[in-house]
């Protein structure tokens, strides 16, 4: 049979070890207790410094200018909030409806349909004659040049 315990075999062996593997603890335990008691200590040293007037009064000035200044509910409702605004993007060309097209072109004379805000042929067609007439690309398209010229018929009379 085979002894698969080597220490079975001899009882002060295992009596040893145990010994051994108690003392092993308690120098570990001894050590670890050691080190929080040296970390209390100086702990402990540092408190127990007498400090003088003038550290205390540098100590107190340094911890009032770290605290920010607070303020009461009732302080906060009295004062009035300025909106931080930001500038508006540039604007681009301005883009006329359909109506507003047809509108300035019944007012120029260059349209005599009715006013759907429907861009047809013959809504394309004044266009282009309005360009031809006033000196413009005649595309049929109201973009930026044109309707500089154009809207300016935009309210009757003008």
């Amino acid at each position: 049979m085979v002894d698969w315990c080597f220490f079975s075999r001899r009882g002060g062996d295992l009596e040893l070890m145990k010994k051994i593997g108690f003392l092993i603890l308690v120098l570990a335990l001894g050590v670890y207790l050691a080190g929080c008691g040296k970390k209390e200590a100086a702990l402990d040293e540092a408190l127990q410094e007498p400090m003088s007037m003038e550290a205390l009064s540098t100590m107190n000035a340094i911890e009032t200018k770290a605290v920010p200044e607070t303020k009461t509910p009732e302080q906060i409702v009295g004062q009035a909030v300025e909106p931080k605004l930001e500038p508006l993007p540039p604007q681009g060309p301005y883009k006329p409806t359909g109506t507003e097209i047809q509108t300035a072109l019944k007012n120029a004379g260059f349209y005599t349909g009715s006013v759907d805000g429907k861009i047809g042929p013959k809504t394309k067609k004044a266009v282009e004659e309005f360009q031809k007439a006033n000196g413009l690309k005649a595309d049929g398209k109201v973009g930026p040049k044109t309707w500089a010229l154009l809207g300016k018929h935009l309210i009757k009379g003008e």
